[in-house]
């Protein structure tokens, strides 16, 4: 452990509750230790042979961040809370969702501080220890505290659950007072608003931890970065097995942080795959909603056709309230308009049956062994099973596509949604910046920025583009869900993200167990768009079935 205890003073029990008021006259319990970089190049060697080209890593630590800046944000938050405190409060806390969190703290036995300074404490813990690291955070909201113990003196506000909740979001997400860097060096300095989906979570009560580690602009800046690399944040690890297995991307340490318990709950974001595979990969559960569910208004875009944020959680109830607390009309996202309105998708989720529900079942994956069994189970508890075997779907264009929309959406954000210090207009600005210091900004190079610039579709051809993907991609899912009355197709991790990514259709994956490796593995439910209630109650009934989510043994 790399957090100091100055020294041990008892915590005085108030009417037997372990929170602890804080008089700040009392001598600091704890200190956290300068970080000093070490030589990490036995481990990049051992990763040369990986089976995986994309997890053969040049480096792993950020060789532009301060690992120290960071702990700045945290010493003074945590300079009265010990490791006495935190192993007390682990039971409470550690692997508990979020109803039973504010359960302990209406008890009396946690408070909105204490439970923020855990997750502060467990954060510094283990990301300030060589051995244990995850790269997953990039920033600390320095009023996360403060925050907190302002949500302790007006419980009576609101009756959201989300409310007093500590959340991380992905580091191409706008939060007021922190940089949104998309992981890359040439936004560095880009202080901005608060996103809608941040107002609307803050509006509801909660607090924002921090920002985490994503792969470099949502994965779409180089073509052969590892998953979970970013300049600003360096290369993010899997908990489950540091170096061993990928993270997913491009939401990797959102995934990585919910599944190593450094917050109630984190956001990501998703154009294809970047919430269902780190969320698979880390054995949590992701919400890919339908595009509109949520506004994109102070996001950093890949693409404004398919882009959207979701909730990243450790179970499907948690979901179903960080979802809630997200959603709401913006003018400033015109695919809000027609979304369902004050939705409470965790009040719905009582039914814990899976009796008489029709899956569609990809013969193909059968040959999967976790989903083969797991296929067994859920027809073992009356849900009918209908083998099929899908068309394939055509992809050509998707690629086209996305850079398409980035040649127009990022100067879009960079022109309403930046900071006015960002000079760079265009990704042909970015693209020079990078290249003005490729060994540090861009060490995997910038084949997708470059493909960008290589791009120039008409209007008519971008709009032909949109809608033949999006035709094919509700055919892929349309003919077999008609043909066998399917109430939802069950895929695998995000095996099938960019056919639901054209078709706009929302997804949900839940942990299924893990391979013969130990790799985490995921059992995805896709439905048809602003279905997501009934796939929140279909990932409840079946999590609550088979309890698959195991903690990473070296966190616990």
């Amino acid at each position: 452990m790399k957090i100091r205890t100055i020294k041990t003073i008892p915590l005085f029990l108030i009417l037997g509750l372990f929170a602890c008021k804080q008089t700040h006259e009392e001598e600091p319990k704890t200190q956290i230790p300068a970080w000093i970089p070490y030589d990490e190049s036995a481990e990049i060697a051992e990763n040369t042979d990986h089976e995986s080209q994309r997890m053969q890593y040049k480096l792993i630590q950020s060789k532009v961040t301060d690992r120290n800046d960071i702990w700045k944000n945290v010493a003074d938050q945590i300079a009265y809370f010990s490791e006495e405190d935190y192993e007390r409060l682990k039971p409470f806390i550690l692997e508990q969702d979020i109803l039973s969190i504010q359960s302990h703290i209406k008890s009396g036995k946690l408070s909105y501080e204490t439970l923020t300074q855990w997750y502060l404490y467990r954060i510094v813990k283990y990301e300030n220890d060589s051995t244990t690291f995850l790269n997953a955070i990039i920033a600390i909201n320095p009023n996360a505290v403060q925050e907190a113990r302002k949500r302790d003196e007006n419980k009576s506000e609101n009756d959201h659950p989300i409310y007093g909740m500590p959340i991380l979001v992905k580091d191409n997400i706008n939060f007021a007072g922190l940089p949104t860097t998309a992981g890359s060096v040439a936004l560095q300095k880009n202080i901005t608003k608060d996103a809608f989906i941040v107002e609307k979570i803050k509006e509801n009560g909660g607090i924002i931890l921090g920002k985490v580690n994503l792969s470099e602009w949502a994965n779409f800046l180089s073509i052969i970065n590892p998953n979970g690399y970013s300049a600003m944040g360096g290369q993010t690890l899997n908990p489950y097995g540091r170096r061993k297995y990928d993270t997913g991307g491009s939401s990797s340490a959102s995934g990585v942080a919910l599944a190593a318990n450094y917050a109630a709950a984190a956001i990501g974001t998703e154009t294809s795959g970047s919430i269902l595979s780190p969320s698979s990969s880390n054995s949590i559960v992701g919400l890919k909603p339908t595009v509109g569910l949520f506004s994109r208004a102070g996001i950093v875009p890949i693409s404004s056709t398919l882009d959207t944020p979701g909730p990243m959680t450790r179970n499907v109830t948690d979901n179903a309230i960080l979802a809630s607390a997200m959603s709401g009309e913006d003018p400033a996202d015109v695919a809000t308009k027609d979304n369902p309105k004050n939705i409470r998708y965790w009040e719905e989720l009582q039914s814990e049956s899976l009796e008489g529900v029709r899956f569609g079942v990809n013969k193909s994956f059968l040959s999967d062994s976790v989903y083969g069994i797991t296929v067994d189970k859920i027809k073992a508890a009356g849900g009918v099973m209908i083998e099929f075997e899908p068309e394939n779907m055509d992809f050509e264009g998707f690629a086209t596509l996305l850079s398409a929309d980035m040649k127009i959406d990022l100067p879009d954000y960079l022109g309403k949604h930046a900071s006015k210090e960002i000079s760079f207009k265009t990704v042909d600005d970015v693209v020079v910046f990078n290249n003005a210091d490729s060994l540090i900004r861009i060490p995997y190079g910038q084949g997708r920025f470059d493909g960008i610039l290589e791009t120039n579709l008409s209007v008519e051809e971008h709009e032909k583009l949109k809608e033949s993907l999006n035709t094919r991609g509700i055919d892929f899912f349309e003919k077999p869900m008609k043909k066998y009355d399917l109430d939802a197709v069950l895929s695998i991790n995000n095996w099938n993200a960019g056919n639901a990514a054209a078709a706009k259709y929302p997804c949900l994956t839940v942990p299924m167990g893990y391979n013969e490796n130990g790799a985490p593995i995921g059992l995805t439910f896709i439905a048809r768009p602003f279905e997501e209630g009934e796939l929140l109650k279909l990932g409840y009934a079946f999590e609550q079935l088979t309890k698959s989510r195991k903690l990473p043994k070296g966190y616990k």
